[in-house]
């Protein structure tokens, strides 16, 4: 498509036209049927290397799309960031910058987007939806991010009017109230399948918990950075483990995902203690996250650390020194966790010093794997994305395994070599005997709702999933009630499979 572009280009002397102003420009012509729509391909025919172009978009429309990762993982991500507002914490390695909210910094393509409309989250979703759709993205789910600063720390009347603003922008229609958007966003065009927000360990309590039940959250991002008192302690996060056991288990307790923020290298760390920590963190039933984002830390001129690291207090790993650690972090990942990202978005100009600098770690990482001839397992790595093929058989795999005072049954359905994901369920057995299912997601092309396609969504993989999960609950554990914390746009999906509101979460008596 690009050579096809530069030679076009250079044949009537305009500039190259780029994906989105194609598409722009196909989309306008075909609505004023000036042209036909093209057609789409063959599935038939097609290779299963090809077949995430099958969908309803005409074969142009699938070769324009931009970056299709993007839409590979089921969903597509918004993102909303947060006025600038007071943090209770003094970390030595957060940056403080006037009019940003504590921890971010200019140059973050999440900050620029959210300074251009004055920290606005109506705005900056609106925005986000329409520039996907330009891309070629379906976007009727979406995974919503509020981020910014320590969520739980800013006034709970900020908070209801910013989730409801964010709802608004899905539904296209300002509701009177936060329930009100909620309910029409069950058949809205952009429906918030999951919603995740940051905080620290220490702010999370049962009433908090349930705060966040009301704004329909269904993931907690929290800044764990390091599991040893010493190292907390050193640098200054005001919080200690225990905090952080203690969220742990009330968030699985109530359905949540927990995602842990790790920051390797900090001050008063070494690279074997590191290495023991994420170890510690699958191998210590009182941590077990779902999720991971490995932030190694960085030297910023904004943050206390940059004094430190400037009267040689502080010293950072060489590049060689974090992509080992990195890689052996890596190889020793469960199953049943995914590593949401490694290195922060902080432009490498931003950075004083150190391999934080790197902005391609995760490339780095996958060129090394392909040529030492290994694998991660984590969940991200493992994402069928474009490689489905409707003829490869998959099989249904169970891990159980002991968290937070808790049980925890992962299920999944896998190819046989078990490097192809297509959908998982987590299923919690709490501390106080109830059952919860706690995430289900189908990988692959994002298929719009009604939608089918070449793709594992919609082929029943999750009722499939499902009807095992409930077999387990009323057969394994003789439990009679099964709930689900299922984001609001995902309501309509378990009220088919028989599953009633009640509170803020969906249950089927079994």
């Amino acid at each position: 498509m690009a050579y096809f572009k530069r030679k076009v280009a250079k044949k009537y002397k305009i500039p190259c036209p780029s994906n989105i102003e194609l598409l722009k420009a196909y989309h306008k012509f075909t609505e004023d049927k000036r042209i036909k729509k093209s057609a789409k391909v063959d599935e038939a025919k097609a290779s299963s290397s090809a077949s995430f172009l099958l969908r309803k978009n005409s074969l142009i429309e699938a070769l324009l799309i931009t970056r299709p990762i993007r839409s590979l993982s089921g969903i597509v991500n918004v993102s909303a960031l947060t006025k600038p507002y007071p943090c209770p914490g003094k970390c030595l390695y957060c940056p403080t910058e006037k009019g940003i909210p504590k921890s971010y910094v200019s140059g973050e393509p999440a900050v620029e987007r959210a300074k251009r409309l004055k920290y606005n989250p109506y705005l900056q979703v609106k925005k986000r939806l329409e520039m996907l759709e330009l891309e070629g993205h379906p976007t009727d789910k979406v995974e919503l991010r509020i981020v910014g600063g320590t969520w739980s720390y800013y006034p709970k009347k900020y908070q209801l009017w910013f989730v409801k603003k964010c709802f608004d922008a899905c539904n296209g229609k300002t509701s009177k109230n936060l329930e009100e958007s909620h309910r029409l966003n069950e058949k809205a065009k952009h429906r918030i399948v999951g919603l995740s927000i940051e905080t620290r360990p220490d702010f999370i309590d049962e009433t908090e918990i349930k705060w966040l039940r009301e704004l329909g959250a269904t993931m907690v991002e929290m800044g764990v950075q390091s599991i040893y008192d010493d190292i907390l302690k050193l640098n200054l996060r005001g919080h200690s483990a225990k905090e952080t056991i203690s969220a742990t288990k009330l968030l699985k307790d109530a359905g949540f995902k927990v995602l842990y923020q790790m920051m390797p290298n900090l001050a008063g760390s070494d690279l074997k203690r590191d290495e023991k920590m994420f170890e510690e963190l699958f191998k210590n039933s009182d941590f077990q996250p779902d999720l991971l984002k490995i932030y190694p830390c960085a030297i910023l001129k904004e943050a206390k650390l940059f004094r430190k690291w400037k009267k040689g207090q502080y010293k950072h790993y060489t590049q060689s020194q974090l992509i080992n650690l990195l890689k052996s972090i890596k190889k020793k990942i469960p199953y049943y966790v995914r590593i949401q990202r490694i290195n922060r978005d902080i432009p490498s100009l931003r950075v004083a010093a150190g391999p934080a600098k790197i902005s391609n770690l995760r490339q780095i990482l996958i060129k090394s794997m392909k040529k030492e001839n290994w694998r991660c397992r984590c969940i991200r790595c493992r994402e069928v994305k474009e490689s489905y093929d409707p003829n490869e058989k998959f099989y249904l795999f169970r891990k159980d395994y002991d968290a937070s005072g808790g049980k925890e049954i992962f299920l999944s359905f896998e190819n046989k070599k078990r490097d192809k994901l297509y959908s998982l369920l987590r299923l919690r057995l709490t501390s106080r005997n109830n059952a919860i299912i706690r995430e289900i997601h189908t990988y692959g092309l994002l298929i719009a709702v009604s939608e089918k396609g070449m793709a594992p969504q919609h082929q029943g993989l999750g009722r499939k999933l499902i009807k095992a999960t409930e077999k387990i609950v009323k057969k394994e554990f003789r439990l009679k009630r099964l709930s689900v914390i299922s984001g609001i746009g995902a309501r309509g999906y378990f009220r088919k499979l028989g599953y009633k509101l009640k509170n803020t979460y969906m249950v089927k008596e079994i």
